[in-house]
């Protein structure tokens, strides 16, 4: 959920992680930046998303009407015609752009960054969704199988020949509503758009529906300006049993399965109760995590000083 800006607010940059990478900030948008190349071309690269963000709030603020709505005119604004076009292949089943708005700002940022410049490789973190460019070496991302302890579940090694471009995680704990109980999805695909609509989508699928064990609010009591309308979203999961967890990964395991078989994602990592499921043909990931591997921040956590690739 995005909510307008505090009056005269102007975004924030600066150089942090000893200067290596680029921190943007404005209302609720949390941007993490790191590139690599020659001489001056990274300097070159920040100050092109630098100047590419200074509007990207104030632009999506205008169209919330319609981005928030299920069904509508496509938006006009360059980041919202992302949203909506990450979000059309999984319709007619329920989802707004705002599902995808996320993803869809770190790969607007990424297109400015990387425009015109060398670099061997560059990532947009936003809060846990991750715009990629990768023209050499390999980039080295943890997976957050527990967002509240950070227990790492997988890792990820991605080289250019993977065309993955973004990497995106949902869950119910995270900082936007989830219908399911997913403790963590975490989905890659050709754009960070694409993954944030995925992820929010299986999210929402890994379910018991009608379980007393689950807590629910109506969205619109949470948030009035919720999206998600009158929808019920999780508050609290209770104990679940080894049945019960199988039984919702095994619907988010459909889901995702059905999506890889379209071609709208290529790898997805499931994760509910310290259990998981994996769907993942090019063999991306692996089944743990050293622990030196630097963690894909969930959505639940604030911008962080540690690296977000490695």
């Amino acid at each position: 959920m995005m909510t307008a800006p505090v009056p005269f607010s102007r975004p924030t940059a600066r150089l942090i992680g000893q200067r290596r990478r680029l921190h943007l900030q404005h209302g609720p948008i949390d941007l993490v930046i790191e590139a690599e190349g020659p001489g001056t071309e990274v300097g070159l690269a920040y100050d092109q998303a630098r100047a590419a963000f200074e509007t990207v709030l104030c632009d999506l603020v205008a169209e919330l009407p319609l981005l928030r709505q299920a069904t509508g005119e496509c938006p006009q604004g360059t980041i919202a015609r992302r949203m909506y076009a990450a979000i059309a292949p999984f319709r007619p089943e329920f989802i707004t752009p705002m599902a995808a708005v996320a993803g869809s700002v770190a790969d607007h940022v990424l297109a400015h960054l990387t425009q015109g410049r060398d670099l061997a490789r560059a990532c947009v973190n936003n809060g846990g969704d991750i715009a990629l460019m990768l023209n050499e070496g390999a980039f080295r991302v943890g997976i957050c199988e527990d967002p509240q302890t950070g227990k790492p579940g997988g890792v990820i090694t991605l080289s250019p020949e993977h065309a993955i471009r973004g990497i995106a995680t949902s869950g119910w704990r995270g900082r936007s509503h989830s219908l399911g109980i997913a403790d963590a999805v975490t989905v890659l695909a050709s754009s960070a758009a694409s993954a944030d609509a995925a992820a929010t989508m299986i999210a929402n699928k890994v379910d018991l529906p009608g379980s007393p064990l689950i807590a629910r609010s109506r969205a619109s009591d949470l948030a009035p300006d919720s999206d998600l309308g009158d929808r019920l979203v999780t508050t609290a999961v209770g104990a679940l049993s080894p049945d019960e967890i199988e039984r919702a990964l095994a619907r988010g395991e459909r889901a995702a399965a059905d999506y890889h078989s379209r071609g709208l994602v290529t790898a997805s990592y499931i994760g509910l109760a310290s259990e998981k499921k994996i769907v993942d043909r090019q063999a991306i990931l692996a089944p743990t995590a050293p622990l030196h591997t630097p963690i894909v921040p969930h959505k639940s956590e604030r911008h962080r000083e540690e690296p977000v690739c490695a």
